[in-house]
């Protein structure tokens, strides 16, 4: 017998055995591609999506100036404290005014001879002891003499400096005998019973805000206080670089708690109205674009759809989809493009672990 047949059967049994097992192979691998994979999903619906906005602003004074001269002189009385509510008209600062004093005193005199003269000259006319022209001269000269007094009133008003309006004083710049001029900065006033809190919004919110609209503002000087306004004016133009308007809202202020300076955020909300949203859980990014998955008949089909503004947890979807359609929210990373998918109410523990694993 030839030795080579005390190992044929061998050779073909091991051939059978080995050309079954890749059988086996080949039909498990069928049976991994064909089966459905296991995800969650929701129904597309509307919802009303309200954006809202954090906007930062910067607290002023209702009015506000720095106490200047008017003219150049030394100062000879300070009547104000350090930190003193002053009421409008209030005199403040008095400068060394005894030239101007005398001044005065010269032109009223100057203003009551020619006054004189003219009444006496008046009673002569209706007797011709006096010409027309020449009264008118008169006449003149007394307007002269008039002009001269306001004008030296007026030099004398500006050696007193009063306050403008109600408000607070601030430091003190300067000392009694301080020469001063009209840079020199004396203190400063500052109305704050209404604060002035300017903000800037983006043009999307154009609509929500509106002169007369309540605002509460807050200040990380006092987390646990709010402070209740309203906008005041809107300005009319918009920033075109960064597509921002400008707001300005009043804000009551008797305590004096806010500064001029103290920054302040405002929270301001716009409804949309129902739009079609869906969970952020469910957008596919790929490429530039976005994408969904829909269910249809049991398979998962892609589909490109166009996003618009976030809220959290949600996107609005502008196109691409409509109400009603059943998208992928979880398993969307092993989702493929008609592939056969299981909707679950929920994902077991066991079925997260096994999806991430690339087994289910």
């Amino acid at each position: 017998m030839h030795p080579m047949k005390h190992y044929a059967f061998p050779i073909v049994a091991a051939f059978a055995s080995l050309t079954a097992g890749c059988g086996d192979e080949q039909v498990e691998a069928g049976n991994t591609r064909t089966a459905a994979i296991k995800v969650v999903a929701s129904r597309l619906d509307r919802q009303e999506l309200v954006d809202e906005i954090q906007a930062l602003g910067t607290a002023g004074a209702n009015e506000s100036i720095q106490i200047r001269p008017r003219i150049a002189s030394i100062v000879t009385r300070i009547a104000f404290d350090e930190g003193q509510l002053v009421r409008q008209g209030d005199l403040l600062v008095e400068l060394e005014n005894s030239e101007i004093r005398a001044g005065l005193a010269v032109a009223e005199a100057a203003l009551s001879e020619s006054r004189s003269l003219y009444n006496r000259s008046v009673s002569l006319a209706s007797t011709k002891a006096i010409s027309e022209s020449g009264l008118e001269q008169l006449q003149a000269a007394m307007h002269v003499n008039e002009a001269q007094v306001e004008a030296a009133k007026a030099r004398l008003a500006n050696t007193m400096i009063h306050a403008p309006f109600n408000g607070r004083i601030g430091l003190r710049r300067v000392s009694p005998g301080s020469f001063v001029d009209t840079s020199t900065a004396i203190t400063t006033l500052d109305d704050t019973e209404i604060i002035k809190l300017d903000f800037s919004i983006p043009e999307a919110f154009l609509p929500v805000v509106a002169e007369g609209m309540n605002i509460v503002a807050r200040s990380l000087v006092y987390p646990d206080q709010s402070f209740a306004g309203r906008v005041a004016s809107i300005d009319t133009r918009l920033d075109p670089v960064a597509r921002s308007i400008q707001v300005r809202a009043t804000l009551p202020n008797p305590e004096g708690q806010l500064k001029p300076g103290m920054f302040l955020t405002v929270n301001l909300q716009r409804d949309r109205g129902p739009v079609l949203v869906a969970p952020e859980a469910a957008i596919v990014p790929e490429r530039g674009l976005q994408y969904v998955y829909r269910v249809v008949d049991g398979k998962a089909v892609q589909q490109e759809v166009t996003l618009g503004r976030r809220a959290p947890g949600l996107v609005e979807i502008v196109a691409g989809v409509s109400a009603g359609e059943l998208l992928i929210t979880e398993g969307t990373h092993k989702v493929r493009d008609g592939m056969d998918v299981d909707v679950v109410e929920k994902l077991s523990t066991e079925d997260r672990s096994q999806l991430a694993d690339g087994k289910l």
